[in-house]
């Protein structure tokens, strides 16, 4: 098994701990809200290892649905580390896909998200720089969905 590992940082013109509220905290409910046109709904799922969420897209979506392991969340540090593990994006050349995640004030007002990615491949497969890229540009366009849902609702997720 392989593993290739890219970071992102991400401006936001919202603070951390409102953003990280939203996009991780309330997953569930903002972001079925805000992409209702691509997810129908988000679903807790209990293992025996913690929680698994499961993102379902709406018919016709070329995606039936996405598996999210949680593996920590901190309140505190506003810190997420999850992985997708089942889904038709993991293809056949995937395992899974590791996410780090930390939001951080900045100076000025805003924040910054950073993320880590990992790509675990099946074998000796090479993960593509458009997955890469595809993966990236999905990730910033749910962001600026929030940041804009929260700059337009300043008193939400207070």
């Amino acid at each position: 098994m392989g593993v290739t590992t890219y970071t992102q940082d991400i401006v936001a013109q919202v603070d951390a701990n409102r953003i990280f509220k939203a996009l991780v905290l309330d997953a569930d409910n903002i972001i079925p809200k805000l992409m209702s046109q691509a997810v129908k709904n988000i679903e807790t799922i209990e293992d025996h290892d913690g929680n698994i969420k499961k993102m379902n897209f709406v018919e016709g979506y070329p995606i039936k649905y996405l598996k999210h392991k949680i593996h920590f969340i901190d309140d505190k540090n506003m810190v997420i580390k999850y992985s997708l593990i089942e889904g038709e994006v993991l293809g056949e050349n995937l395992e899974h896909i590791s996410y780090y995640i930390r939001f951080e004030e900045c100076e000025n007002g805003g924040c910054i998200c950073k993320t880590i990615s990992e790509y675990h491949t099946n074998g000796n497969c090479i993960v593509k720089e458009e997955e890469i890229k595809e993966d990236r540009d999905k990730a910033i366009e749910l962001f600026k969905l929030v940041e804009a849902y929260l700059l337009a609702n300043p008193f939400a997720y207070v």
